[in-house]
């Protein structure tokens, strides 16, 4: 998909501005951190994405925990009994 965008050489900095669409913007973004090479910048852009999910889903986890905990001790201060 990128590479319609780039000029004949593959060069980078021939792409036009990326500002109407985040996914040119963040290619592009890549790209330049890895001086045009494209495998590189897909391997960085994947590890990116999998780093966010994993921290994504720790939250998620960490909130149902709490959400857990919370609807254990309202219960039993409700009550005042133990379950």
């Amino acid at each position: 998909m990128l590479a319609r965008h780039t000029g004949p050489a593959g060069d980078p900095s021939s792409a036009p501005p990326t500002a109407s669409c985040p996914v040119e913007a963040i290619a592009a973004a890549y790209l330049s951190q890895t001086s045009g090479d494209l495998a590189l910048a897909l391997r960085c852009a994947i590890t990116d994405a999998l780093a966010d999910l994993l921290e994504a889903e720790r939250r998620t986890r960490e909130r149902s925990r709490l959400i857990s905990r919370g609807f254990v001790r309202a219960r039993l201060d409700d009550t005042g009994d133990a379950l």
